[in-house]
């Protein structure tokens, strides 16, 4: 099997997009820079309004996701957004 065969596009730590046979865990947005879950209400609501889909991208773990400089959903990932925006009122 060839990378070309392989049927899901995940985001790398850098970033950078590669294929993969395991399917994505989390999602994101580009151009948001936010990533969540695959069920986040939010996300639904702007897919469903024929919004986002274009700008989607997807990785296998939420370490990755932060990684690639993404910041957790403020509706799907209430403890980690609530972390992350701390973090960056105290510059850490």
């Amino acid at each position: 099997m060839t990378a070309a065969d392989l049927p899901y596009v995940l985001t790398a730590a850098d970033g950078t997009g590669y294929r993969s046979a395991v399917k994505g865990v989390w999602g994101g947005h580009r151009r948001g820079k936010i990533y969540g879950r695959l069920d986040c209400s939010a996300a639904l609501r702007a897919i469903a309004r024929g919004g986002y889909v274009s700008h989607r991208v997807f990785f296998i773990d939420e370490q990755t996701a932060i990684a690639a400089g993404y910041r957790p959903c403020g509706v799907c990932c209430v403890d980690e957004y609530r972390r992350w925006k701390a973090a960056r009122r105290t510059g850490r």
